[in-house]
């Protein structure tokens, strides 16, 4: 007898899962249940359109789909077309990988103003994700501010200030390329509340702005500190040195032709976004570190802008049946536990950290909870959840299906780019249409 296990998400960390799974029994038949058409969760929508090399991982996931232990139900939004309490009666055991998709206010006087956009949402709209597709953000800006100091702020950014040509080879969406190309913006805010030995970057990609066609990286030299200082680990400290020793040798340089500037701004935190019915400019704080707190100094001074991107994090998108911790945004859970036959991996689990290898961990973790805590009770499993989704009359996506709407994306690549993406589900599933189906029977 089978045990049947449901993950919900097929990103990074639900692929994961169920690679471990796999490896650990061979009685585990496993469905991955996606809200969208498209699998890969953030690797499609949330890595940037110019790291191709990061989304390469998706060729191990897909792998990992064509197992024949393997089901993928595409297009299928649980808490909408399937609840989780129904999905729990069909399966042995259910997996929450649906990471975390809900932008954290900035909280500030202003902040809901039009023009100021999560970062989630942004990265969305210029990857193509169908439910930001529509978010037409307002580029007419000579500067742009973005608050938050970690690798997604970094992206937006360089996004923006990449040449066409720089842009070539990466699966920007046509319609985000179209609008960031034609866009006035000549300054770029990086801020931060703290101070640049505190920013979240990794080098490597902090000192790729420094090698942009059009665009310098600038430091005010006043603002970097001589050492890194306090207690860390020795492989923490290091990271922290290489990014001081990118930010003195940004500060060091001197600006040529460059039509654009990446400027980094630290020790200010946002007070204010300023204007009527959208936003004007932001109003900064100046701040100070105190017994290892950021504290505002009472000094402002202010951007002018019609476009704000806050990076300053996410929280996992509400579902009845999953218990939410209200300050981490997480699921709350217990080394990934929720309660029995219920499990968290991701940034589901921890929140949004690490990068995509980080989430082999849960997956492995996860299999040996579900294993050792869960027995096969002779549910219905994918046979069931097909069932249900036909009467329904629910249209999923397999995943040959998935690979119909992959081919048609790579045949209509322009240029020298990878892919142009279907932007909004109709679209993907008229491909579906055209080309016929392909659909597997549901795992047994």
């Amino acid at each position: 007898m089978p045990l049947h296990v449901a993950i919900i998400g097929s990103g990074p960390s639900g692929f994961y899962t169920a690679d471990s799974l796999l490896r650990a029994s061979e009685d585990c038949r496993i469905d991955i249940v996606e809200a969208l058409p498209t699998p890969y969760g953030l690797v499609r929508g949330g890595v940037a359109p110019d790291h191709q090399n990061t989304k390469r991982v998706s060729r191990l996931f897909a792998k990992i789909a064509r197992n024949p232990r393997v089901t993928y139900f595409g297009n299928v939004s649980v808490g909408h077309a399937i609840t989780l309490r129904e999905l729990r009666q069909l399966y042995d055991a259910v997996v929450i990988a649906m990471g975390a998709g809900v932008d954290r206010s900035l909280e500030i006087p202003g902040c809901n103003k039009a023009g100021v956009h999560g970062s989630g949402a942004f990265v969305g709209w210029y990857n193509g994700h169908p439910d930001f597709r529509d978010l037409d953000p307002d580029l007419n800006s000579a500067k742009v501010a973005i608050i938050g100091n970690g690798n997604v702020a970094l992206d937006i950014a360089r996004v923006l200030v990449k040449t066409e040509a720089e842009m070539a080879e990466s699966d920007l969406a046509a319609h985000a390329a179209a609008a960031i190309h034609q866009a006035p913006i000549e300054d770029v805010y990086i801020i931060g509340r703290r101070g640049p030995t505190d920013t979240k970057f990794t080098n490597k990609e902090l000192s790729e702005v420094g090698d942009l066609v059009e665009s310098a990286p600038t430091v005010d030299p006043t603002q970097l500190p001589r050492t890194v200082t306090g207690e860390m680990s020795d492989h923490q400290r290091s990271l922290r040195e290489k990014n001081l020793a990118t930010f003195r040798a940004f500060a060091a340089r001197k600006i040529g032709n460059e039509r654009k500037r990446l400027n980094f701004l630290f020790y200010a935190q946002p007070v204010e976004v300023m204007g009527g019915g959208r936003v004007e400019g932001m109003r900064f704080e100046r701040t100070r570190i105190e017994a290892g707190r950021a504290v505002g100094t009472g000094e402002t001074f202010d951007i002018p802008c019609r476009l704000v991107v806050s990076a300053i994090g996410y929280s996992v998108r509400p579902l009845a049946g999953v218990p939410i911790e209200e300050i981490s945004g997480v699921v709350a859970n217990r080394a990934g536990r929720v309660e029995r036959g219920l499990y968290a991996v991701g940034w589901a689990k921890r929140g949004p950290s690490g990068v995509i290898g980080t989430n082999k961990a849960d997956g492995d973790a996860a299999a040996h909870q579900i294993l050792e805590e869960v027995t096969a009770n002779g549910r219905a499993g994918g046979a069931g959840l097909r069932g249900l989704l036909d009467q329904r009359s629910l249209r999923w996506v397999s995943f040959n299906e998935w690979q119909q709407i992959d081919r048609a994306e790579i045949a209509a690549a322009p240029g020298e780019a990878p892919r142009q993406k279907f932007a909004r589900v109709q679209d993907m599933l008229d491909v579906i249409g055209r080309q016929g189906e392909e659909r597997p029977s549901a795992t047994d």
